[in-house]
Parts: C-alpha cells; structure tokens; sequence
C-alpha cells in the first residue's frame, strides 16, 4: 500500500520561489520548479519514515545538527542538580538529649558526699521511762568523677570552599557534622565508656570437636578468646579486626595512645579434629565489664578473627574468614581509655557499685541461654531484678534500654504466655486502619508501694545485642537532696574554635569538658550475656 503523500498550501511553493529573489522571469520559472522538487521530496519524507531524498547519503539525512547529549556534563544539557547538599545519616543520641546537663565550678574532679545508711547497726527504737534511747550509726561515702575532655576537629580547604559557591556552604556544613560527630561519640562514651575496668586476660577457650556439622576437616583446632568493652564491640568487625591499642595523631601534629577496648588475648585452646565434616564449639567464663568477645582459631599459632559473639560461647563450623590474627593484638590488655569518663554500663559493672549485674549462664554453646517467659505476660530475669531492687533499695526502674534483638525477643517472649497470661493491649480508635505487627513498649513492675509502674522499654542504637541496661530519674527517697540521678556536669559544655589561618584551610574544633555524675549506681541494673531467642 503507497503511503499517501502530504498536501501543501497552493501558494507555498510560489512564496518559497520568490525568497530566492530572481531577477528574471526565467530566473523565476526555475526556481519555482526548484521548489516544487523540494517540497515533493519533503512530502516523501513525511510519508516515508526511513526515506532519504535522491542524492544524499543515509548518515547525512539522518544526522541533527543539536541532539540530546549522552552524558549528563556534557552538550547543550543543563544539570539538574538541586542546590544544598541531603544528610543523609542518623544523629540518634537519647542519652545526652535526656540526661540534664549542669555547670561544675572548676578543680579537676566533680566530688560530692552522701549519707548511704542510717542506723545501720538496727538499734533498736524501744526507750524505757525517763531513759534516753540508743545512738545510732549512718554510714557515709565519698564519690569523685574526672573531668575529660571530648571533641574532634574538621577542616575546610579555600579550593572546597571556592568550589562549593553556589551550591552549598561547604565551611558551614563542616561545622554541622563537627558538632554531631561529636554528639555521636558522647553518647557512646555516656553508655560504655570505659576508663576504670580492666577486662583482663579471657579465659582460655574449652573446645569441643564434633565431626559432624562443619567443612573444617582434619586438623588440631587452636581457639583463642578475646573479652571486649562497648568501644571495642562497636568499632570491631570481623572482616576489620577488634582494635588493641591505638595510636592517634591529632590535628596539631601530636599524638595520643589510649585503648581500644579489647582485653588481653586467653591462652589457646585446643581440640583435635577429624573428617571433612567437622566443627567445634568453644566456650569460656564469662568476663565482668565485657558485652561481647572476639574469637581467634586456626592452627596453632595462626589463628584469624572469625566471629564476634554478644554471649561467652561460639559455633565454629568453618575456616575464619577474617584477616587479623590473634598475635597481631600483643598481650597486653587494651580494655581502658584514659582519656575518656565512665560511661552507665561501665559504673554499673564497677566492683562496689552495689547495681545489679546478672550474666546469664552459658548455655549451649553458640546458643546461650536466652531469656525466660514466665507463661504470664513476664521475664523471669527480669522479674528477679526488679523484686531485688526493691528488696535491698525500694525502688524501681523507670527506662529499660535493649538493642533491636531483645526488643524483639522480649515482644515474642511477653505475648507468648498462656490464655491468663496479663498482658495490657492498648487499642488506638483510628478508622478504617488496621495494622500488622506488634511491639511491646513497657513492662509492669509490681513490686512498688505505689502498685504497679510502668517500666519504658526503649532500643538505644549502640547497645549491644544480649545486654539489656536499666535506668532510673528520680529517688523514691524524701528530700534526697537528689535532683538529678543522672547528670552531665561540665566544666565548659560545648564549644567551637576557629583556628588562626596558618595554610589555606579553614580549621575549627568542636569541644566539652565534662563528666558522667551518677549519685545512686544501685538505681542501676545490668542483665547481660542473654542468647538469642
């Protein structure tokens, strides 16, 4: 079928004609049947859609003088970039925003004194006629906590600057995260910091060789253990290795030595394997102060990193995967950080601290033993905690911080019990919404004078796995003199310094000096080494 050819105005062809201005009629004549041609090529053109006019080679016909360009910089393209730059990274710091902050008065240590007991002897009150009654006892206690200094330093070069304009501020955004990268780090120095509590040496690994299970085949299997603070859990990952000692150069060409958080390396513990299906599973004591463990195995002598565990046991199914080797750690123990405060889990953990701290027993190894529903809507452990608290201090709790696993757990654990079970389900009258899901947000403590009290429950971002902390506000003591449990007390809270220009580059520092003031540690309680499940 001939496609049908486009239809003209009558008078283009001769208007076309005449643009050529000719002088003579036949000058005139031949332009028009120029035009004429033209336009018949053009009508084939649009009704031919791969046509290519009489005489012109096909890339010719098919070329554009102006066409999209393929990259997005280059060509006649304008960029749409949308001005100021997105942060896109999560500033989560509930401790420091909630814990109230308070100015010291100098000297290098806040101090303060506090009456602990009263008639600590149990005199008894029974007085006879016209007699005086017995003198009591009190016992008293001194407290002190370091100042630190905490802070990091950012720097802008002219050119970052100049390249910046009329984009983005880039001198004031390196100000922003100056601020928040240092809000980040105190708010794990507030929960973990740890510049008291040695680890220690671990306890050398009891291990135990299966021949089923694993892809280890036949060998002498070497496990060494390493205990670890919160610093080390944090920053530690097997395929970067646990940090021992840290060396850091600072922004003024100096240089600072402190821990990394890692305790001292356990002798090797061994087991003889045999088979092409083999796997291990090693065990050891538990250690105060760790929240999680870096185990070493291969042969002897060069065992690699090859799990982090939240509990004091693993399941070595397979060579270890990551590069850093026991040795490389030294056998010192890098657990502490002198240039930083303690931090709640640390205060608690303290010898003498007189807060709860419960590890969980081992379990089956490389399982642990996880929490345990009551069948009635409660946690055993935490039950027990709670009912200790209140024996020994009649207080109570107000805010349990766990990670994202015990949040879970708990949830599953606590809407698991039976058809009595006391669960509370608090409905929202929203219409015609129906949602899936369920997350338990408090837990009811019933041991009170004031009957049952709500216990938050709350996921705090750097909390590890298998270790749930809990905290209080307030003292149910009258006139306490107390107003904080918890506080930050500075000596200068935060500031910024803008250094006098010695290159070309804007250098500044955001910096606090302060420390962690907790009055009642015994308002405290740890459960640590929980399994999952």
């Amino acid at each position: 079928m001939t496609a049908r050819q486009p239809e003209f105005h009558p008078r283009l062809q001769p208007m076309l004609a005449k643009s050529f201005n000719p002088s003579t009629p036949e000058a005139y004549t031949a332009a028009l049947a120029a035009m004429g041609s033209f336009l018949g090529e053009v009508g084939k053109a649009q009704s031919h859609k791969d046509f290519v006019p009489e005489g012109l080679p096909a890339w010719l016909a098919k070329s554009s003088t102006f066409g999209q360009s393929g990259s997005p910089t280059s060509g006649l393209t304008y960029y749409d970039l949308e001005l100021g730059a997105k942060f896109l990274y999560p500033v989560l710091t509930p401790l420091r925003n909630e814990i109230p902050r308070v100015s010291g008065k100098g000297g290098i240590q806040a101090a303060w004194r506090a009456v602990i007991g009263i008639n600590t002897s149990g005199m008894r009150i029974g007085v006879s006629g016209g007699h005086r009654g017995g003198v009591q006892a009190v016992t008293t206690a001194d407290y002190t906590a370091a100042y630190k200094g905490i802070g990091l330093e950012t720097s802008v070069d002219f050119e970052a600057q100049y390249a910046g304009m009329g984009f983005d501020d880039v001198k004031a955004i390196g100000a922003k995260v100056g601020l928040e990268a240092t809000m980040i780090g105190e708010e794990l120095l507030i929960l973990g910091g740890n510049t008291s509590i040695q680890l220690g040496q671990g306890v050398t690994p009891t291990v135990t060789g299966s021949t089923l299970g694993g892809t280890l085949g036949t060998l002498t299997l070497s496990v060494i253990v390493v205990p670890l603070s919160l610093d080390a859990m944090v920053n530690g990952s097997v395929a970067g290795g646990v940090q021992g000692s840290i060396t850091r150069t600072n922004a003024d060409g100096s240089s600072d030595t402190f821990g990394g958080g890692a305790g001292k390396q356990s002798a090797a513990g061994t087991a003889s394997l045999t088979g092409n299906t083999a796997s291990a599973t090693a065990t050891t004591t538990a250690v105060n102060g760790a929240v999680g463990y870096a185990w070493f195995w291969g042969l002897g002598g060069a065992e690699l990193l090859g799990a982090i565990t939240t509990i004091n046991s693993v399941a070595i199914l397979a060579t270890a995967t990551g590069t850093q080797t026991a040795a490389s750690l030294g056998t010192a123990d890098n657990s502490t950080n002198a240039l930083i405060f303690d931090g709640l889990l640390t205060q608690a953990f303290k010898s003498g601290s007189n807060a709860y701290v419960v590890s969980l027993a081992t379990g089956v190894a490389g399982t642990g033993t996880p929490l345990t529903g009551d069948g009635y809507g409660g946690i055993v452990e935490i039950d027990a905690m709670l009912k200790n608290r209140w024996d020994l201090y009649r207080l109570s709790p107000d805010t349990m911080w766990v990670s994202s696993q015990e949040a879970n757990n708990l949830s599953k654990k606590i809407l698991a019990g039976q058809a009595n079970a006391a669960q509370r389900f608090v409905f929202e009258s929203v219409q015609a919404a129906v949602g899936g899901g369920v997350m338990v947000r408090t837990y009811l403590n019933k041991f009170s004078m004031a009957g049952p009290k709500d216990i938050e429950i709350r996921i705090h971002p750097n909390m590890p796995a298998g270790t749930i902390l809990f905290t209080s506000k307030t003292l149910p003591y009258p006139i306490s003199n107390v107003g904080n449990v918890l506080q930050i007390r500075t000596r200068q809270d935060y500031y910024q310094i803008e250094w006098p220009l010695v290159t070309r580059s804007y250098q500044s520092g955001v910096y606090a000096d302060e420390v962690l003031q907790n009055y009642f540690p015994p308002s405290m309680a740890v459960i640590t080494n929980i399994g999952n499940g």
